[in-house]
């Protein structure tokens, strides 16, 4: 395969995978800084790049211009103006299949999944550690000729916050936690009451910041702010871009299997991931992060975890699978985490 110098990258969603690509792109960039990356993704994404050099972010409009095949073919008529050597495909859809074919006539790798791997461990049939989604997009780019070093990863400098962001937060010196307590899956989400009990704690010693979307879990996550002094919710109130630079300021982040989990590592922040259903073994830690920093349901009460490798199936009686993690584990990883 020739030298290349250009590189499309595809990635559209979702939010945590999206998150995912961005330390391997990093990794990219700082290693070989001779290739210019594009990278095609969804436009709410555009924040997660803006700190790696020599990459140029796309944003796919699939629900307006780039929609259905013509709208495929509209967008790769603007991928092929940008002379890109190469596609990496770092997500498999069919929608990324439908651009490949047509942009015809440059070398294309597409992520291998584990489909096969995956089904095994969600049937029981294996409970080992799979290879990590990390891993899965640096392969790809390995086998365009550019093998990658994640072991000594790069992180942007923590952002200067504007000064209207201080008036909300505060400027006292106590320890900044985040949490997100939402998940997509009501199997991969901490039960409410019981997340209240870790903020209620945590908030005597720290600043706990709230994470989350701007609808219904905007109104929930107020009412839990009201209760408690040192206690801030910033879902609803900030653009994307300014929550990650607030999210580059926390001394460690609490979340779920969930993006939030991903957005604070791609930053170099530190993470606590709380697993229901889901498990870490599927390969979606957080960057950087090992086995240790996540907790876990107990699998000898519900040993068909995982029960799947999204957290969209939740079988009879495995409904407080998550209750099995009591709020003091938490609270107590977390205080040991910021020692």
């Amino acid at each position: 395969m020739p030298k290349l110098k250009h590189i499309l990258v595809i990635r559209l969603s979702a939010m945590g995978d999206v998150a995912m690509t961005v330390p391997v792109l990093r990794a990219f960039s700082n290693q070989y800084p001779e290739v210019k990356l594009t990278v095609l993704t969804k436009p709410l994404f555009k924040p997660f790049f803006k700190s790696i050099p020599n990459i140029e972010v796309i944003a796919a409009d699939i629900k307006g211009k780039h929609k259905g095949i013509f709208g495929l073919y509209k967008l790769s008529k603007e991928l092929k103006s940008r002379d890109v050597n190469a596609v990496a495909d770092l997500h498999n859809v069919l929608r990324s299949k439908v651009l490949k074919l047509f942009i015809f006539g440059k070398p294309v790798v597409q992520i291998d999944k584990g489909r096969q791997e995956k089904k095994a461990l969600v049937g029981g049939q294996t409970f080992e550690q799979l290879k990590t989604t990390h891993q899965r997009y640096a392969d790809v780019f390995k086998t365009l000729g550019f093998p990658l070093d994640l072991s000594q990863p790069i992180f942007p400098k923590k952002e200067n916050l504007k000064e209207a962001f201080i008036k909300i937060i505060g400027k006292d010196s106590k320890p900044w936690v985040g949490i997100a307590p939402f998940a997509a899956f009501e199997g991969k989400m901490y039960p409410l009451d019981l997340m209240i009990t870790v903020i209620e704690a945590l908030s005597k010693e720290h600043k706990v910041l709230l994470f989350g979307a701007s609808n219904e879990e905007k109104k929930v996550l107020e009412d839990i702010a009201n209760q408690f002094d040192n206690v801030i919710n910033l879902a609803g109130q900030f653009s994307l871009n300014e929550e990650l630079d607030m999210m580059s300021n926390l001394d460690i982040m609490l979340a779920m299997d969930s993006g939030n989990a991903h957005m604070a590592a791609m930053l170099g922040v530190k993470v606590i991931t709380i697993w229901g259903v889901t498990h870490p073994y599927a390969g979606f830690l957080p960057f950087n992060h090992t086995i240790d920093s996540a907790i876990l349901s107990d699998r000898k009460q519900y040993p068909k975890i995982p029960t799947s490798i999204y957290g969209n199936k939740l079988p009879e009686g495995y409904e407080k699978a998550l209750r099995s993690i009591v709020p003091e584990q938490i609270i107590s990883k977390i205080k040991t985490a910021l020692k």
